[in-house]
C-alpha cells in the first residue's frame, strides 16, 4: 500500500516548495530539491503526517511490533509531532476489545507542538527536568508507561562530535526518566547520531534492559549518521 504512496506526486506541496526557491541561499536550495524527490515527504503529504519522520516508527512498529492497543507511550522530542501521529494510531486502533481502555499519548518537548486529537502534549518542557517526570507521573495511568519513544536532537552547532556527545547524554537522560515512569518489562526507542560514544549508550541500555539492537530504518537516509536503539524488558537498577 505504502509503495503506491509513496510514488504519487504531491504536485500542489511540490509546487510551493519550488516558488520558495527563489531568493534562497545555494544551500538552502539543495535541501529544497532533496525535499521536492523525497518519496517520504510525498506521501507524509499525501497521508497528512505532519513530517516524513513518521514513516521511520512506522517501519520500526511493523516489523517489531512496539506499540498496542491501550498502551500508554511518551514521545520525546515530539514537536512537529508525526510520531505521535503514528502512536495515536496504533494505541488507539479501531476494532479492539471494547473492553481495553483507550491508550494515552504524552508528548513532550521545548517547542510548541500543535495539538492533536487523542494526545496530550506538554510544550515549553525540558524532558530532563525533574518537575516534568512529576507532570508524567500524574498524567499516566498508575504513573506508568508501557514504552518511552525518543526522536529528540539538539540543536546542530556545527560541530560533529560536539553534536553526537550531546545527543548520547539526551539519551542517557532517559534512563533517569524510564526509572521514575517505565513499567517493568517496558520498552525505549531512541535516535542516536553514530560515533565513539554510543557504545558508552549501549553498554547503559544492556544495564537495565533484557535486550538492545540497533537499527536503521529504510526511512532514515542513507548518509545521514542516524541510528536508533530500541531497548526492551525494562528493569529497574538495584540500588
Amino acid at each position: 500500500m505504502w509503495s503506491v504512496c509513496l510514488l504519487r506526486r504531491s504536485f500542489h506541496s511540490s509546487l510551493r516548495l519550488m516558488k520558495q526557491q527563489k531568493g534562497r541561499s545555494a544551500a538552502e536550495q539543495r535541501w529544497m530539491t532533496r525535499q521536492l524527490k523525497d518519496p517520504y515527504v510525498k506521501a507524509s503529504h499525501k497521508l497528512n503526517f505532519r513530517c516524513r519522520s513518521a514513516f521511520k516508527l512506522l517501519e520500526i512498529d511493523d516489523k517489531f511490533r512496539l506499540l498496542h492497543p491501550g498502551d500508554s507511550v511518551v514521545d520525546c522530542g515530539a514537536a512537529p509531532g508525526a510520531w505521535s501521529q503514528v502512536v495515536v494510531q496504533r494505541v488507539n486502533s479501531a476494532g479492539t476489545d471494547p473492553e481495553l481502555p483507550p491508550g494515552t499519548v504524552i508528548g513532550i518537548d521545548l517547542l510548541n507542538i500543535p495539538s492533536l486529537d487523542g494526545a496530550h502534549f506538554l510544550s515549553s518542557h525540558d524532558v530532563t527536568e525533574p518537575s516534568t517526570h512529576s507532570k508524567l507521573q500524574e498524567l499516566l495511568p498508575r504513573g506508568r508507561a508501557h514504552i518511552i519513544l525518543s526522536d529528540m536532537a539538539p540543536n546542530a552547532s556545527g560541530f560533529r562530535e560536539m553534536d553526537q556527545e550531546r545527543l548520547i547524554m539526551m539519551c542517557l537522560s532517559l534512563t533517569d526518566l524510564a526509572e521514575k515512569i517505565l513499567q517493568p518489562g517496558g520498552s525505549l526507542l531512541c535516535k542516536y547520531w553514530d560515533g565513539i560514544l554510543a557504545q558508552k549508550l549501549q553498554d547503559k541500555l544492556l544495564s537495565v534492559f533484557g535486550s538492545v539492537r540497533t537499527l536503521k530504518p529504510n526511512a532514515s537516509r542513507k548518509d545521514s549518521a542516524e541510528r536508533y536503539f530500541l531497548a526492551r524488558m525494562y528493569r529497574k537498577p538495584v540500588k
